[in-house]
């Protein structure tokens, strides 16, 4: 065979066959996975002969890196902005303390001097601001405008004005949802560029589904060019008013189908409209909902994930949240790497030359396509229902929402879907991440004349973060961490996978992991158990070894006032169960389980 027939073309059942082979007696659809809206993803696709592009941003157009700025103090965020500048940022994400986003911080600026103060020495004619400030926003960059026409310039300004999302978000308004929306529709008419923002940032927080997010956005868009027309804008030009905030996480291929998905929506909702598709000003933020406070580092490579979705499917600017943004407010080293992600990635790995690089993929255009239309059925139900916010009052989205949060968070307790440095491969012995010293504020009361019930911020690492707090406690409080004694029997070979496999289970809820290389008898082993100052111990090894060395040394661990004694694996049945918890085995660990209420109850039993 030559060189070039290696490469002969494959079909689809080549593969199928290559990989059944390699499988052997596994078949091929346990390699099927279904997401949270339904999609079965399947193992091998067949790509596309001719891509199409799905628009967006142009090739060889990068995108704008822009920088979240949230500290209080003006003087302080000024500082901010410059250093952001002059380290690569081309765009301000101004997060104003009235933000819905805000996160307990913000800027607080309520006049003119204030503005002055937060962007003194700015070349605001060279910057694109985003002005999030919830119900300020208008008002917020009315004085931004002001500033930099009283210093000879122009400024390119996104307002984002979301009523929708303020109401979702904190479940509270100052006027009736319809008033809201007008009133900023009605204060948009005074600035070029995007006024309204449909903003997916609530609902993905909240743990909606791909579908969910892009049906809550795209019934906001809607919702906003009926309050333009209402303002007397035609339709085209009401369309260019509204912009998209939407929201990529480290789950890659989803957040590039969800992303390409918007783009179709978007086009779709034009054409119903009788308008010629003009691409979507898609925004993108890295997911809040996935950072975490625990082993904080690994959030960059979440976020770099993120980023490369956002950049890959044309996304107009990027926010990439700091890797400590779940700790407090993020210092100038955190900013520095969220900078640097984008610029990496844009200068380095030059992903904006290509457009759409995702288009032809099987995977990923079957995925884009199911979603757009599971999306535009729930968007369907939603203006069946009178809009969106008639869902909020009635609280059907949130339902909706509520119940694949659920599923996921029921997934990640039971490891089914990991959360590396939490759930998988904890790291107890992490360093402290340093965060400006700065405390999170409550939002301030208003007097609402609308209420629905929030959509709650759901972080997904909240059970794993209890546990760990609780371990950290018994850390302070006795200068030990709660531990637990490995005994490995058996050759290294035999008791290595579930001895790895029982440490990251255990030390994903703070609890120490005493492990060894295994001994040489039983009495070795009590001794080293009795040296080794832990309350509990875990038996790890092969099943064939557990046939005859399990139960002894049970047994021996009993009789050394070992209490609880876990064994990694799951009896083969009732019987050997029983014979095993006689010997004196108090619990199981295993694929599948209540990984967290297991760990709930092993912190309970080796507390102090």
């Amino acid at each position: 065979m030559c060189f070039t027939e290696s490469f002969a073309a494959r079909t689809h059942d080549d593969w199928v066959g290559v990989a059944t082979k390699a499988l052997k007696t596994t078949p091929l659809d346990r390699l099927k996975t279904t997401t949270a809206d339904g999609i079965v993803i399947e193992p091998i696709y067949v790509g596309t002969e001719v891509p199409a592009p799905l628009g967006g941003r142009a090739a060889g157009k990068p995108w704008t890196v822009a920088q979240r700025i949230d500290i209080p103090e003006p003087k302080a965020a000024n500082a901010q902005i410059l250093d952001d500048l002059m380290g690569g940022a081309g765009g301000l994400d101004l997060v104003f303390a009235e933000s819905p986003q805000a996160a307990g911080f913000g800027i607080a600026a309520s006049c003119g001097g204030c503005i002055a103060k937060l962007l003194a020495g700015v070349h605001v004619d060279l910057v694109p601001i985003r002005v999030d400030a919830g119900a300020r926003t208008a008002e917020l960059a009315g004085l931004i405008t002001a500033f930099a026409t009283e210093t000879g310039k122009t400024v390119d300004l996104a307002l984002i004005q979301d009523p929708v999302g303020e109401l979702a978000a904190s479940g509270r308004l100052a006027v009736a949802a319809e008033a809201a929306i007008a009133a900023a529709a009605a204060a948009g008419k005074r600035f070029p560029g995007t006024v309204l923002e449909a903003d997916g940032r609530v609902w993905h927080a909240a743990g909606a589904s791909e579908a969910q997010e892009l049906a809550g956005l795209i019934a906001t868009a809607v919702t906003y060019l009926k309050a333009l027309e209402a303002q007397g804008l035609d339709l085209a030009a009401a369309v260019a008013k509204i912009g998209f905030t939407a929201v990529a996480d480290q789950n890659q291929f989803h957040s590039i189908a969800k992303l390409r998905a918007l783009t179709l929506l978007w086009a779709r909702i034009q054409d119903a409209l009788g308008l010629a598709p003009t691409p979507a000003r898609i925004h993108v933020e890295t997911a809040r909902r996935m950072m975490n406070r625990r082993d904080a580092h690994t959030n960059v490579l979440r976020t770099t994930i993120a980023t490369f979705a956002a950049g890959v499917t044309g996304a107009t600017s990027v926010t990439v949240l700091p890797y400590s943004s779940a700790v407090g407010l993020p210092d100038a080293f955190a900013r520095r790497i969220a900078r640097n992600t984008q610029t990496i990635l844009i200068e380095e790995s030059n992903l904006h030359r290509v457009a759409d690089p995702a288009a032809g993929s099987g995977l990923v255009d079957t995925e884009t396509h199911q979603l757009a239309e599971l999306a535009w059925t729930l968007f369907q139900g939603l203006e069946a229902e009178g809009g969106i916010v008639a869902a909020l009052r009635s609280g059907s989205f949130l339902a909706k929402v509520a119940a694949v949060a659920k599923k996921r968070l029921d997934a990640i307790a039971k490891r089914r879907e990991p959360v590396t440095g939490i759930s998988e491969f904890p790291n107890i012995a992490e360093r402290e991440v340093p965060v400006i010293d700065a405390q999170p504020k409550a939002p301030a009361e208003i007097a609402a004349a609308e209420t629905v019930a929030p959509f709650r911020a759901v972080e997904l690492d909240t059970a794993f973060e209890t546990l760990r707090d609780t371990a950290d406690a018994v850390l302070a409080a006795t200068g030990e961490r709660p531990k637990l004694f490995f005994a490995n029997l058996g050759r290294i070979a035999d008791f290595t996978g579930r001895a790895t496999w029982s440490k990251n289970f255990f030390e994903a809820g703070g609890i120490q992991a005493l492990t060894n290389d295994g001994f040489a008898s039983l009495d070795e082993l009590i001794a080293a158990f009795k040296a080794s100052g832990a309350k509990g111990a875990v038996i790890a090894s092969s099943d064939a070894v557990y046939e005859t060395q399990a139960v002894p040394a049970a047994e021996a661990l009993v009789a050394a006032g070992a209490s609880p004694i876990y064994l990694a694996g799951k009896p083969a049945d009732a019987d050997r169960e029983a014979t095993l918890r006689a010997a004196g085995v108090t619990g199981f660990i295993h694929l599948g389980q209540d990984v967290v209420a297991v760990l709930t109850q092993a912190l309970a039993a080796l507390g102090r």
